[in-house]
């Protein structure tokens, strides 16, 4: 069954809410006439480590902040600080990323967000009271990475990218208990974003390299139904990180920046869920972690931190395939997400000494 929106907003009931410190840039356009019309700063350590950030139904951008060990909740709308749901691992030089927290964050139902963690678990956020509901362990050493929600099934599909093999972990949303898993033997180098498609059912994987042939990638098809892994559909000389599904049964693949540093042209492709078929190769952005599909505006929003010539935010035409245009990021910036009620593109960028507005990290808007 499929979720329904029937909550008030959450961010509307947040009645306190700490205004985030602002500040308007030079707007850089494209095209399609987006362009950076604000910076975001959270409150606490400079924003030097981060990982996923999602816009949820009710309009709350949440981002990983491994910075400050925690979750931090936005209102989408006005940039709103509502608060940080705290007692994740956080970022820990010593041991690196591989066991840090937060990492990949889901929206569930109206008010949970469903967090990895770096202890190997799943954390479930209420957003209302701000706080930690649930635990659930996948069983691993390392972090739980990325992860998709099928409300069909009602399964929270969730990645250990860092262990070896890695693995994908299916936990019933109802239960909270873990009911399947995949061992992907062939994963050589982890595996990134999955995606759950309406239309077949399946969710789609990212897999950068299969049996160490930096080359050879995939997207893998698991039916969530059997919990089995049905096929690879390959990618070549990409390394492939982001995935999106978008309309007609296609899917957005963003060739990584591990890709770029391979030697490897930068580039995105789009293909048919479906076959497999590369329908339309564009050479004009890649070097993208993670990826975003708003349908109302019909972009594909990639977050290229390691886009030849720079940082960018790359807008692609889900409809004609086209590649509408670049905007400068910053040092990182490879997490995006935007607000469909709004058009209010979000995408954290690192904190750099040299970074001007953005030195202790911030978080860039983009919108018409």
């Amino acid at each position: 069954m499929s979720k329904v929106n029937t909550c008030l907003s959450v961010a509307a009931a947040t009645a306190a809410g700490l205004l985030l410190t602002a500040g308007v840039r030079a707007a850089e356009t494209v095209s399609a006439d987006i362009r950076r019309v604000d910076t975001l700063h959270v409150p606490g350590a400079p924003l030097a480590s981060f990982d996923i950030g999602v816009v949820n139904d009710q309009g709350v951008y949440a981002l990983a902040d491994r910075s400050n060990a925690g979750v931090d909740l936005i209102e989408a709308a006005t940039g709103k600080f509502l608060g940080r749901v705290t007692g994740f691992k956080g970022f820990n030089h010593a041991t690196g990323s591989g066991f840090s927290g937060p990492d990949g964050i889901v929206a569930v139902g109206c008010s949970e967000l469903w967090v990895g963690d770096g202890d190997s678990t799943v954390k479930i956020v209420d957003i209302k009271s701000q706080s930690v509901v649930g635990t659930v362990s996948t069983g691993g050493k390392k972090r739980v990475d990325e992860m998709a929600y099928d409300p069909r099934d009602q399964l929270v599909v969730v990645v250990n990218n860092a262990d070896e093999p890695p693995f994908v972990t299916f936990i019933s949303a109802q239960s909270r208990s873990v009911v399947g898993k995949i061992v992907l033997d062939h994963a050589s180098d982890g595996a990134e974003q999955p995606a759950w498609d309406p239309d077949s059912g399946r969710i789609y994987l990212t897999i950068p390299v299969i049996d160490k042939v930096e080359a050879n990638g995939a997207v893998a098809v698991i039916d969530p139904g059997t919990r089995k892994l049905e096929k690879m559909m390959p990618v070549d000389k990409c390394m492939p990180a982001g995935l999106v599904v978008g309309p007609h049964g296609q899917l957005l693949v963003a060739c990584s920046d591990d890709a770029v540093a391979a030697g490897f042209p930068a580039k995105s492709l789009i293909m048919d869920a479906a076959s497999g078929k590369i329908l339309a190769t564009i050479d004009r952005v890649g070097g993208t972690d993670e990826a975003w599909y708003d349908a109302k505006s019909a972009h594909y929003y990639l977050a290229a931190a390691g886009n030849t010539g720079g940082p960018v935010l790359g807008i692609i035409d889900a409809a004609t395939h086209h590649w509408v245009g670049n905007l400068p990021s910053g040092p990182r910036a490879h997490s995006v997400a935007a607000d469909p009620k709004t058009g209010r593109v979000f995408v954290p960028i690192e904190a750099r000494k040299d970074g001007g507005n953005c030195s202790t990290g911030c978080i860039a808007v983009y919108a018409k």
